[in-house]
């Protein structure tokens, strides 16, 4: 009697556990879901939109629009060498939309900055209707073939931002990560606009305000096959 009273507890005991794994799954997909659809509120934050690259598959900017999108950035170019195949196409597609379009271009520490800007310059247009270009800052140094200082980094950055500046004719944002910020110190350095990431929460880390927000890098949405980085303005 008392052996199955035992086993009567164990079962019981298993079964719990058992309910109680099931319940913190459903709960954990449940967030998960959550935080891949959110976005900021629209009326704290009403100029919304999304990063954009050729990696992001069948985007239809028509429908990001109506989503309550207002401008799209796309990625244009990357270090010297490296462009984005699909920028014109994106480019013809978000104007035809309605959609404001900024275009960005991805820093190389480990490169000159005439390289880089004749890069940029190849492939995004004099055009005054775009908007302020973008510099996005991710990679350090610290993996370049050869010994780059950061005294180097500094210099050549700021080089570069007077060559894309000539080029558009609008001053350019700044897109720091948190670790080149920590390095670097560019929103200390350059008195310029700033980008910065903060996924699911406002980021602090450059020290002053910023302009623009990845407020989520994973937003799914019927614009697109894949998940796009949800950007918002400050107010």
């Amino acid at each position: 009697m008392a052996r199955r009273k035992k086993k009567a507890s164990r079962g019981w005991a298993f079964k719990l556990v058992l309910l109680l794994a099931v319940a913190g799954a459903a709960a954990a997909t449940w967030k998960w879901n959550e935080d891949r659809n959110w976005r900021p509120d629209e009326e704290a934050y009403p100029d919304q939109g999304a990063l954009v690259g050729e990696e992001d598959e069948n985007v239809d900017f028509t429908v990001l629009k109506g989503l309550g999108a207002s401008f799209v950035y796309l990625e244009a170019s990357k270090g010297a060498r490296d462009k984005d195949a699909a920028f014109s196409d994106h480019l013809a597609a978000a104007r035809e939309a309605g959609l404001q379009v900024g275009a960005t271009h991805e820093f190389d520490p480990c490169v000159t900055a005439d390289g880089q800007s004749a890069n940029f310059v190849t492939i995004v247009p004099r055009d005054t209707q775009l908007l302020p270009p973008v510099i996005r800052l991710a990679r350090t140094a610290d993996d370049c073939p050869e010994r780059v200082s950061d005294a180097a980094v500094q210099s050549e950055l700021l080089t570069l931002v007077n060559q894309i500046e000539a080029h558009t004719g609008a001053p350019v944002i700044l897109a720091p990560s948190e670790s080149f910020e920590e390095r670097y110190r560019p929103a200390a350095r350059l008195e310029r606009a700033l980008w910065l990431e903060g996924d699911l929460d406002e980021p602090d880390y450059a020290g002053r305000p910023w302009t623009i927000w990845t407020a989520n890098t994973a937003h799914t949405s019927e614009a697109a096959d894949t998940p796009l980085r949800w950007l918002v303005v400050q107010p």
